[in-house]
């Protein structure tokens, strides 16, 4: 199956944007699915840092470990799962736009089932995704122009 991919023009500066979007403790502000973040180790992020990320999916609050594989302030990151049977592999990425005075972010999410995922993936988690995804950039938006 193909990744999921959505964009949102944000009326901030890529810095900004980055800076914003690659600490963990903002997530569950523009994140409508994440109950809770705990960083494994300290701050700040680099490459190699761990994060486990506790999702609502349905009834169920399910721990999920990321590892931080790729950290290009202030244009491109990339979070990898690294457990369970459902593995999102989320990149991100920030366009400078009018003249580096606005940021395109595009994230896009894909996911690696293992066991029993390969039957919920297709048929939870990835509709799922589809339709949270572009509420949550619509949240990031609205917090980083300040409409929160």
């Amino acid at each position: 199956m193909s990744a999921i991919k959505e964009s949102v023009d944000i009326a901030r500066r890529p810095e900004d944007v980055f800076t914003y979007v690659t600490n963990p403790e903002h997530l569950p502000e523009w994140q409508e699915s994440i109950v809770s973040v705990r960083p494994v180790g300290d701050a700040p992020l680099t490459v190699g840092s761990r994060v486990v990320v506790t999702r609502r999916i349905g009834r169920r609050e399910v721990p999920m470990t990321t590892e931080v594989t790729e950290l290009d302030p202030p244009r491109s990151w990339r979070l990898d799962g690294i457990d369970g049977p459902i593995r999102g592999h989320v990149k991100g990425t920030i366009e400078p736009i009018a003249e580096g005075e606005r940021s395109r972010v595009t994230l896009s999410v894909d996911f690696e089932e293992h066991g029993i995922g390969r039957v919920i993936g297709p048929l939870v988690i990835r509709p799922h995704a589809r339709k949270e995804m572009p509420q949550n950039e619509l949240t990031l938006k609205r917090l980083l122009e300040g409409g929160a």
